[in-house]
């Protein structure tokens, strides 16, 4: 037999068993039709083309007629329906089903909270619950449905997959990135869209994010601060405290730019859109060796990185401003990103903005000029925007790039009229403009299963200028604080094996900044301008297998100018030592080369009184940071609770640095600050609600050698802290979240009893007693939201959300200093900067 007619006879037998196959396991409709009608004596109405060439399982003796229709419609795209007991209809008319399904990880077999489940080319979709579990309705049963979650790799399923028959849904493995080593721990952590890696880093994400107490958008860096650790003594986003630290030792990266500007509003706004910031992750230790600045923190924020090929955005509004984010397909292999934000306040004062006016410019230029110049005659326009774009381009699945703008600006314009002696009205404007534009741009390139590139460039500028008109003594003063930085990063990762990665790379850093003020009369210049230049190389490793966790890694930092290197050793360890209990070690080595002075007089008219400066190895040092902390987590039937101990020591501070009110104010001097205590977490996660405790304490003191005493209490010495909150959905479209804070008084210096003031040559001074030796009263805040959702058509989908900050209205101190009184030398005048008052706010969105 010749090998034709070999192959003839194979194929032959394939043919007949793969008939033989499928007549044993499906029948043509046509002929299970004919059958139903002999059986339950029924007839059918159809099209022959509808049903030709559609086969399904034969129908057993037992079941019913309607059990065997519904089987029908389950498992064909036609509609079968019964008109009466007996004619049945058949149709092609699409159809919608209800879907519903169950995710759990390949690795431990544990439900995944939070994951993304959207129907394709729509914006509709539901978030998992704490079961894993999700259900739609009303889903065509031809539609395409696209699982996601961060650190796994997505999914895609037919809808008619997915359908509940009898309750019964469907179990969804979803398998970890390969790459992902540092994968999820807590999937729900306080609340819907707080996450926390095993590694102890916080991931934020912004499109899942839950309401918190208070906020009615979600405020990138005001909901960090539900964190334990993480506080702002004074209520501002631009003056985060991270286990003691001051707001510029936050390294603030938004994808991979470098921030030197955080705040609208000079602080109580974030200036981060939150609809396209996909995520932020929040690192207060054991920071990996790619990252360094940052000697309290790393807040690394990303944007949205893949392109879809649908049209979507939204749009809203609340009491203050007005944003807009879009995500544009241009080709399947290109898109485009854009969002916008406004403030209206420059046209439209609501009791929202009264508040955050009165609280930013209370202790500013526009409330404490001279009396000689009534309120009347005084008036002040302030706005706010930021924008960002980003284009997309996948060149294939294993190169893409990507190119990024930001754009943040405030602008203050402060007029005062007055009448001079000739009856003549005159009137001078001053100006405070502030801004942060970044660009960057990124190539990620997968060579090979083991072996991936990424190369970034960035480009940062900030600028603060002022031009302060001062009519009582004729005088101009302008002041300027520049910041430019260019940097260039290249990471290399290799993939040893699945539970093995090494990463390598080098970083080069040119900064620049300018202080420039000058006075029209008398005339006086003075400009300074400072470049440094860093290279750095980093590497690591970082392995997850079983039961433990590790990532070890060191970075050299070269500063050109100094001749100087700097190693940072940084380490994180988590070891599982049962189902539930876990120990955890973390240190690190960081440094920073550029910090903020304070000067509460006059730096631009007194609303930001802080300046860029940079290290000049002389009465400037690099600041270097030591950091470990240890703890233990218990993690069990949603149950987390969270112990951990800290120590960190921040050398090569300043006391300019610090915004001293105390004899130390105008007095140059370099010292380190140590901050010691332990934080302790308790949060409890259902369904419907979720509810957590926080308490940290904290001792942190100053040491000054040339300072007499040396060893003084810190500015943000907080000793106890305490934050309680609960979301709770009333309904399923309507979720409640409620919660307050308690923290004892920041430290402040009291004038010398019955000495208050003290004489230096012409100059009369306030005479201070030992600094940061008492303490104002305790800090109280309750805050609460609602958020309702609700569909408007089958693509656009709207959420309306109230807010309020201090439902109490209590009169919270947040600082206090003393000035010489103007009317008798011999005594000092107490001055107290209040918190926020009682404010509502009020959003409205839509998102398609």
């Amino acid at each position: 037999m010749n090998l034709t007619k070999i192959y003839f006879v194979l194929i032959l037998f394939s043919g007949f068993f793969s008939f033989g196959f499928q007549s044993q396991d499906k029948k043509p409709l046509i002929d299970v039709i004919a059958e139903i009608e002999t059986k339950f004596d029924v007839k059918f109405s159809y099209s022959v083309t509808d049903v030709d060439q559609v086969f399904v399982e034969a129908f057993k003796d037992s079941e019913s007629l309607q059990f065997i229709i519904d089987k029908l419609n389950a498992s064909t795209n036609l509609n079968f329906k019964l008109l009466n007991e007996r004619y049945i209809t058949i149709s092609t008319i699409e159809k919608t089903i209800s879907l519903c399904g169950v995710l759990i990880d390949n690795l431990e077999q544990l439900p995944l909270l939070g994951a993304s489940v959207v129907i394709n080319n729509r914006s509709k979709g539901v978030i998992t619950d704490i079961e894993g579990r999700f259900q739609l309705s009303n889903i065509p049963i031809n539609e395409t449905i696209e699982i996601r979650f961060l650190g796994f790799k997505s999914l895609t399923f037919k809808a008619s997959e997915l359908r509940s028959l009898d309750g019964f849904c469907k179990t969804i493995i979803m398998e970890e990135e390969s790459q992902a080593l540092n994968k999820i721990l807590i999937s729900k952590f306080l609340t819907i869209g707080l996450q926390k890696r095993i590694d102890g880093s916080t991931v934020l994400n912004t499109a899942k994010f839950g309401v918190l107490p208070g906020l009615t958008d979600p405020d990138v860096l005001q909901s960090i601060q539900a964190l334990p650790g993480v506080e702002s003594v004074n209520e501002s986003i631009a003056n985060i405290n991270v286990r003691g630290g001051t707001n510029d030792q936050n390294l603030i990266l938004w994808d991979g730019i470098k921030m030197y500007h955080s705040g609208h509003f000079f602080g109580l706004i974030s200036a981060y859109n939150p609809y396209l910031t996909n995520q932020v992750v929040v690192t207060k230790n054991g920071t990996p060796s790619e990252f360094s600045d940052g000697v309290s923190s790393t807040i690394n924020m990303s944007t949205k990185n893949k392109i879809n090929n649908t049209f979507s955005g939204g749009f809203g509004a609340n009491l203050m401003h007005a944003d807009v984010f879009l995500e544009i397909p241009i080709s399947k292999k290109m898109a485009l990103h854009v969002s916008g934000r406004r403030s209206f306040t420059d046209v439209f004062n609501s009791p929202t903005y009264d508040n955050y006016f009165e609280r930013s410019f209370q202790d500013s230029e526009l409330t404490t000029n001279s009396d000689n110049i009534s309120e009347g005659n005084r008036s002040s326009d302030f706005f706010f925007y930021d924008y960002t774009a980003k284009l997309l381009f996948d060149l294939n699945e294993n190169h893409q790039f990507r190119a990024n703008v930001i754009g943040i600006n405030n602008n203050l314009d402060y007029t005062e009229t007055y009448t001079d002696d000739d009856d003549n009205v005159n009137s001078k404007t001053s100006n405070l403009q502030q801004d942060n534009i970044g660009f960057g741009g990124s190539w990620n390139a997968t060579w090979n299963e083991r072996f991936t590139t990424e190369a970034s460039v960035f480009y940062s500028n900030y600028n603060v200028d002022a031009t302060d008109n001062r009519i009582e003594t004729n005088q101009q003063l302008t002041q300027a604080n520049e910041v430019l930085e260019t940097g260039f990063k290249l990471n290399t990762k290799f993939k040893i094996n699945a539970y093995l990665h090494f990463l390598n790379g080098y970083q080069f850093s040119e900064i620049g900044i300018l202080n420039e003020t000058t006075v029209s009369a008398p005339s006086y210049e003075k400009t300074k301008k400072d470049v440094l230049l860093n290279h750095a190389l980093f590497s690591e490793i970082e392995f997850n297998k079983n039961n433990t966790y590790l990532r070890v890694g060191v970075r050299g930092n070269y500063f050109q100018k100094f001749n100087k290197l700097v190693i940072e050793p940084r380490l994180n360890f988590r070891q599982k030592l049962s189902e539930q209990i876990a120990f955890k070690l973390q240190g690190e080595f960081k440094n920073q080369s550029a910090n903020q002075i304070i000067d509460f007089q006059d730096d631009f008219l007194g609303v930001e009184n802080r300046r860029w400066i940079l290290a000049n190895e002389n009465d400037i040092p690099i600041s270097e940071s030591k950091q470990v902390s240890l703890g233990f987590e218990f993690n069990k039937n949603n149950w987390l609770m969270d112990v951990e101990g800290f120590y960190k020591q921040v050398d090569g501070i300043t006391a300019s640095n610090q915004g001293f009110y105390n004899n130390f104010q105008f007095v140059n001097a370099t010292g380190n600050y140590t901050a010691k205590g332990a934080e302790f977490l308790i949060n409890k996660t259902a369904n419907k609600y979720s509810t957590w405790l926080s308490y940290t304490y904290s001792q942190n003191n100053y040491k000054f050698q040339s300072f007499s005493p040396s060893v003084f209490p810190n500015n943000v010495d907080i000793r106890h802290s305490v934050s309680l909150a609960v979301n709770y959905n009333v309904l399923k479209q309507l979720e409640l979240s409620i919660g307050g804070m308690w923290r004892s008084g920041q430290p402040y210096t009291k004038p010398v009893e019955g000495n208050e003031t003290v004489r230096d040559g012409n100059d009369v001074l306030v005479n201070y007693s030992d600094p940061n030796s008492s303490n104002l009263d305790d800090f109280i805040r309750l805050d609460a939201s609602v958020n309702y959702t609700f569909r408007v058509t089958e693509t656009v989908h709207c959420a309306l959300r109230a807010g309020v900050f201090n439902v109490l209205g209590k009169q919270n101190v947040i600082n206090r200093y003393y000035e010489v009184n103007p009317e008798d030398s011999n005594t000092a005048i107490q001055i107290d900067n209040k918190s926020l008052d009682l404010t509502p706010n009020l959003s409205l969105r839509f998102n398609f």
